[in-house]
């Protein structure tokens, strides 16, 4: 089965874009293997906690990156 596990940074992307994740994976895997991949595919987007990820041995914050929240939650 086909997986692909995304983390993103948590309340960095709105429902919507976390959907089109989850359907451009899958078709990439579909492009890949043909289209028995599809309906084995999983795709998880994991969204982790502020502050909670890092690169080169520092910890990131949203602040520090300058990230705004998305505002569209209405698809939650």
């Amino acid at each position: 089965m086909p997986f692909a596990n995304f983390k993103v940074p948590e309340k960095t992307l709105t429902p919507k874009q976390k959907e089109e994740i989850v359907t451009r994976a899958t078709e990439l895997y579909v492009e890949i293997y043909g289209e028995r991949a599809r309906d084995n595919t999983m795709v998880l987007v994991e969204e982790v906690a502020d502050g909670g990820w890092g690169i080169s041995g520092n910890v990131l914050t949203l602040a520090m990156l300058g990230e705004a929240t998305p505002t569209d939650n209405s698809d939650a």
